[in-house]
């Protein structure tokens, strides 16, 4: 049977932490930062972890992250 192939941009975005998590970046910090207030810019530091539902959706994106 032939393997099945990993979506490129999942592997660059996502890493899979070792309890079976989804780790990826915060979200909305490319740009427009001066709209943004103080409290959000600092929240949203570092990285977090998908919720549950957003988190099946990648892992079928990555099939040998396991």
């Amino acid at each position: 049977m032939p393997k099945m192939k990993t979506k490129s941009g999942a592997k660059k975005r996502f890493k899979v932490t070792a309890t079976g998590r989804i780790k990826t970046g915060q979200a909305g910090k490319r740009h427009g930062m001066i709209k943004r207030s103080n409290k959000f810019l600092r929240q949203a530091r570092g990285t977090t972890t998908l919720c549950a539902a957003d988190e099946s959706i990648v892992k079928k994106y990555m099939p040998y992250a396991r």
